[in-house]
């Protein structure tokens, strides 16, 4: 509790006596000084206890106490016996008139008898802050910890921490949703306080945000939940330093507590691992039945499988993996070569893809709809259509519309770029050296699936020099141009190489 010029005219070893009754008697003290300066503001901060005798150069009453108003004091205590046996009418009279405390000190009371009360009553409120701080640092950990489940015990840290500092307070997660708030309606504050949540969770190393609101703060501090989170408390009056540390330590309660279930909650990342991969390759294996007595059964009907994250997003599994937790729909989810894979129902689609969406710089691959026993192919087609959306910068590719472009859709650029050149390096190497045409015959008779008049037509040539050509070129690729793979595969090289 701050201290007072009512608390110390209230003890009677002091003998104090308030001789301007008007004047605020309940503004808190910050120390007791002794001047007998006529300005001794230089020498003062603010809301401190002036002492005086009267002894000093004779000051000008009024302007005196002006200065003294304006520099912020808290009163002026002035000394009775020594210089004047009782106060000076006309410092009575200005003090009344600006407002400002004056206190009567009678003779027996030495002013080092006041520096001392203010002295012990300072450590005393220091040492109540102590008390309170470390009962309500306990109190925290006690909420963060006495329950299993983390989001329980985030809401029980809340709920302590808004009613210790009399305030409210909310949680914003990775994907920019209020995850906690205590009272419940203080989630809709966060969507004014948007660019500052942001700013705070984005910032590479910890950072701490203050923002005043009216006469109120909002104080805004990174926590480490699921993924980058933070924490908003906020009130209608500025928060003491007391309040900032509690506010802190509600910061730690809450990354220790949801650090503690880390290790749980990797292991079952690690078992739903393997229940997918066992769905996607051994259908039929009884990974269906663990999936289903452990997280519920799939739902009837065809699947379609949903690859979220992708090399360039930079959205970590867990984040990914918090948001599928709270999607409508989601069937099953998992984390699966490097991406997050979810299994829904087709109707389901866009809501996941909503959820997904939040999460900042996610991409998405959907595949086509496929039963239980397929699910490896559709696991395949969402991996491949992420890959190509990762490639065409779009933020959601289906497999549908991937395979509907083509073969070379469903090949990295410069994977397809390079096979291509290992394919042909002989004939266009003999090209150069020989000017022999062989990469422009093989071409042409391909796309005239083999017939050899009217590719020879096309390029301008007798049938018999394109087959001698096309027998060199047979030769120097060392491969049976009777086939249909060997076609299909030298027909993609030249595509590559030349689209048009």
């Amino acid at each position: 509790m701050a201290l007072t010029l009512r608390t110390l005219c209230a003890s009677r070893s002091l003998g104090l006596r308030l001789a301007c009754p008007s004047a605020d008697q309940d503004r808190p003290l910050t120390w007791v000084h002794s001047s007998e300066l006529s300005d001794p503001t230089p020498y003062l901060d603010g809301d401190e206890l002036l002492l005086t005798t009267g002894l000093g150069p004779a000051p000008d009453p009024a302007g005196y106490v002006d200065r003294l108003v304006a520099h912020g004091l808290a009163g002026l205590g002035f000394g009775c016996g020594l210089g004047h046996d009782d106060l000076l009418p006309a410092l009575r009279e200005a003090c009344t008139r600006a407002g400002l405390a004056l206190l009567e000190i009678p003779e027996r009371t030495p002013f080092l008898a006041l520096t001392k009360a203010v002295a012990e009553a300072r450590a005393a409120d220091r040492y109540a802050e102590v008390v309170r701080t470390d009962e309500a640092q306990r109190a925290l950990t006690a909420a963060a910890l006495g329950e299993d489940d983390p989001d329980t015990g985030t809401a029980r840290v809340l709920d302590r921490l808004t009613d210790r500092l009399g305030a409210w307070a909310l949680i914003s997660g990775a994907d920019g949703r209020v995850r906690r708030s205590a009272p419940a309606g203080a989630a809709r504050r966060a969507v004014l306080l948007r660019a500052e949540i942001d700013r705070v969770r984005d910032h590479p190393g910890p950072s701490s945000v203050t923002v005043a609101v009216g006469d109120g703060q909002v104080v805004l501090q990174p926590v480490r939940l699921i993924g980058p989170a933070v924490l908003v408390v906020g009130r209608d009056r500025r928060f003491t330093p007391v309040d900032r540390q509690l506010i802190g330590s509600a910061v730690s309660v809450l990354t220790l507590a949801h650090a503690r279930s880390a290790a749980a909650g990797r292991a079952e990342r690690r078992v739903r691992t393997a229940v997918l991969r066992a769905l996607a390759s051994l259908p039929g294996c009884g990974a269906e039945d663990v999936l289903a007595e452990t997280w519920g059964p799939l739902p009837g009907g065809d699947l379609v499988a949903v690859a979220l994250g992708g090399r360039a997003t930079g959205a970590p599994p867990d984040v990914l993996l918090d948001a599928l937790e709270r999607a409508p729909g989601v069937a099953f989810h998992a984390e699966l070569d490097g991406q997050v894979a979810a299994l829904v129902g087709a109707g389901s689609v866009p809501a996941v893809l909503e959820v997904a969406g939040r999460v900042r710089g996610v991409r998405a691959g959907v595949s086509t709809p496929a039963p239980v026993g397929e699910l490896g192919r559709a696991l395949r087609e969402a991996g491949r259509a992420l890959d190509a959306a990762e490639r065409r910068d779009r933020a959601v590719l289906r497999f549908a519309d991937l395979a509907g472009s083509g073969l070379a859709s469903l090949v990295r650029p410069e994977d397809a770029t390079a096979f291509a050149a290992a394919v042909l390096a002989p004939l266009v190497r003999h090209d150069t050296e020989r000017r022999g045409d062989l990469v422009a015959s093989l071409r042409e008779w391909l796309a005239h699936h083999g017939q050899w008049d009217p590719a020879a037509s096309r390029l301008g040539v007798h049938r018999h020099t394109l087959r001698a050509r096309i027998t060199r070129a047979a030769a120097l690729l060392e491969r049976d141009l009777d086939s249909p793979g060997v076609r299909a595969e030298l027909w993609f090289a030249l595509h590559t190489t030349d689209p048009a």
